[in-house]
């Protein structure tokens, strides 16, 4: 399937013709990765069908010839690196089997990373399918939750966690994160796309708005109202026209009163009001104190420079009686040293590897800038809730990456002089220079 679907992407930035039969599976490419995508929102249960579809997906690629472009291969090495940090502090506790475990999980997520990278740079169109699906896959996983919350029907409270809406996830921590990215996508599309599908549009942000505030975790708060912050600063820094801009800072203004008015509604609701006031303090019991979150954090620091291999997968919760909470304080006590060193190259080359794209006007920008923001919020949040299982917070490294990837081989190919320079009355080739015309535009629609 790849060895065909491979040229995609090159066919995109060189306008070359497809085999026969390409469309046929180009479109079953498609439907698969696209289920993956929807898959993510449903992981009540472990392992969760996200795992399964994936690992069945990864052999039919790797069997239809999938190559890992040198664009990509550094993430996969560092990965690698990481989770081997992870193997080696395995030994360091006695049950080998939950370790080992727990790193097969983490290296596998690391996978999916590499997997959707790839299959993006195969054919970026694979970017658009990519969002589509996953509004259409956090407002199913959304309305599960808010029907679970509001008891609407018998049985659904299993959406449910705490009196926090949760959809179909184990942890409303985790739920409400999972919303971020559908909601930037129906910002853009809100702001830039076609009037008459503006009423949809908005009411599915509504929607996923909804169901993010009835989880009250307020790491998926902040992520949302920080990530939205940022990604609305890149389209105001980006846009040239004046007139836009002020349309940009009307619809956010009205979209602050909508937002406020539908948190106004929800306080009705005596059970959303006291719930509201007790998760909307800033830090809450089990933060403070002397066995409190941030206390341990500091303790954890403290063992990390007598455990170089770290404490052992999930051990430093049996040591302190609570998880880290701390992707940092995890990736030392976890994954060693080295996957600590491994995880900061990785979070620091994503975000500085793709910062200067962010501004630069390609068929993948609003994507990127995207992801970008959510890859940024997770790493904040990350400094209170562990996040090294998120599965969709793999797949927006892959995007990232998958992005860079293609700004890598468009550069390769604006540079070469057979993709540059069109065919002159002798055959050869002319420069963009000497034709005065560019080369040929990456045409592919946001919606």
């Amino acid at each position: 399937m790849t060895a065909l679907a491979a040229h995609s992407g090159d066919a995109a930035l060189s306008a070359r013709p497809a085999a026969p039969g390409f469309a046929t599976v180009r479109l079953l490419a498609g439907m698969m990765i696209g289920l993956a995508v929807f898959l993510g929102g449903f992981v009540i249960v472990e392992p969760a069908p996200y795992e399964l579809f994936l690992a069945g997906l990864f052999a039919i690629w790797l069997i239809g010839g999938m190559r890992l472009s040198r664009e990509i291969a550094p993430l996969l090495v560092l990965f690698t690196l990481f989770n081997f940090g992870g193997v080696l502090s395995t030994f360091m506790i006695d049950d080998l089997k939950r370790g080992f475990m727990y790193v097969a999980v983490s290296y596998f997520l690391a996978l999916t990373s590499v997997f959707f990278a790839t299959v993006i740079l195969e054919d970026m169109g694979r970017l658009r399918l990519i969002f589509r699906v996953y509004v259409v896959s956090a407002l199913v996983t959304s309305m599960l939750g808010i029907i679970g919350y509001f008891d609407a029907i018998p049985g659904f409270e299993i959406f449910t966690r705490y009196q926090r809406a949760m959809g179909a996830f184990q942890d409303p921590n985790v739920y409400s994160p999972f919303l971020a990215a559908p909601i930037l996508y129906l910002v853009y599309g809100i702001l830039n796309r076609s009037p008459s599908l503006l009423p949809l549009r908005a009411g599915a942000l509504m929607i996923l708005l909804l169901g993010l505030f009835l989880a009250f975790s307020r790491a998926g708060w902040g992520l949302a109202v920080l990530s939205i912050a940022m990604f609305y600063f890149l389209l105001l820094v980006n846009e040239r026209s004046a007139s836009k801009r002020t349309k940009y800072i009307l619809f956010a203004a009205g979209g602050v009163m909508a937002v406020a008015l539908l948190i106004v509604v929800a306080l009705q609701f005596d059970q959303v009001s006291k719930l509201f006031a007790e998760r909307a303090q800033v830090v809450q019991d089990y933060d403070g104190g002397r066995q409190g979150r941030f206390a341990r954090h500091i303790e954890g620091f403290e063992l990390a420079f007598s455990k170089p291999l770290g404490v052992g997968p999930l051990e430093f919760g049996y040591i302190f009686a609570e998880d880290t909470h701390n992707m940092l304080l995890k990736a030392l006590m976890d994954y060693g040293w080295l996957g600590f060193l491994a995880w900061m190259i990785i979070v620091t080359w994503t975000l500085a590897g793709s910062f200067k794209l962010l501004f630069r006007p390609r068929p993948w920008q609003p994507y990127l800038q995207i992801a970008w923001v959510i890859f940024l919020g997770h790493n904040l949040i990350g400094m209170v809730i562990d996040i090294d299982h998120w599965r969709h917070f793999y797949l927006m490294i892959g995007i990232i990456w998958g992005c860079m990837a293609l700004e890598a081989r468009h550069g390769s190919e604006y540079r070469s002089p057979a993709a540059a320079r069109p065919a002159g009355k002798n055959g050869a080739r002319q420069s963009k220079a000497a034709t005065g015309r560019p080369v040929p535009s990456l045409a592919m629609k946001f919606e």
